[in-house]
């Protein structure tokens, strides 16, 4: 039995019969206001503890419940911990991006959820690409080309998917290059 402590109990309220369901474990949200009891087999109560932590931070339950399969994990990165600025706000809009476009380019390019919550981002991603997805964060917060960083990701798909490194911007048949 593990205890998890929680900021937003009402959410996790509504969340607890889909995740009893897909985990097949109990959830205890009783009287004791910011904690939830998880009784099931030692791997599911780590699982759950994980999901509920994602839940809390602001993922939508169906994200947070890609944690029962053992290939997503969730990281967490401070943002105070990779840059000098004290304008956070506009390291955060960089990482937003314009209509959340610069996150939701970096989710396609690495099949992550993220959710930016205060000085916080939240991943949930697959193993293989969690070296890739947070390297983009991190190069976001120190203030990296938004370009740089994407072209960087497609390289990293590119090399897992075990293309080769041109892109097809040379023309080898006259020697010369575009």
């Amino acid at each position: 039995m593990r205890n998890v402590a929680v900021a937003n109990m009402n959410k996790i309220r509504k969340a607890v019969p889909r995740i009893e369901s897909r985990a097949k474990i109990k959830l205890g949200v009783g009287s004791r206001e910011s904690v939830v009891t998880v009784r099931g087999s030692e791997l599911n109560e780590y699982l759950v503890e994980k999901i509920i932590e994602a839940v809390d931070f602001g993922f939508m339950v169906d994200d947070a419940l890609l944690l029962l399969n053992e290939d997503f994990v969730l990281e967490f990165i401070e943002v105070k911990e990779h840059t000098p600025r004290k304008n956070l706000k506009e390291v955060r809009a960089r990482l937003i991006g314009t209509d959340g476009k610069a996150r939701k380019t970096i989710e396609n390019l690495t099949g992550a959820e993220i959710v930016i919550n205060g000085n916080s981002v939240g991943l949930i991603v697959d193993a293989e690409h969690l070296g890739s997805a947070v390297q983009a964060i991190e190069s976001l917060i120190q203030g990296a080309k938004h370009g740089n960083v994407f072209a960087y990701l497609e390289k990293q798909n590119a090399r897992k998917a075990g293309l080769s490194e041109d892109l097809g911007l040379r023309d080898d048949s006259e020697g010369g290059s575009i």
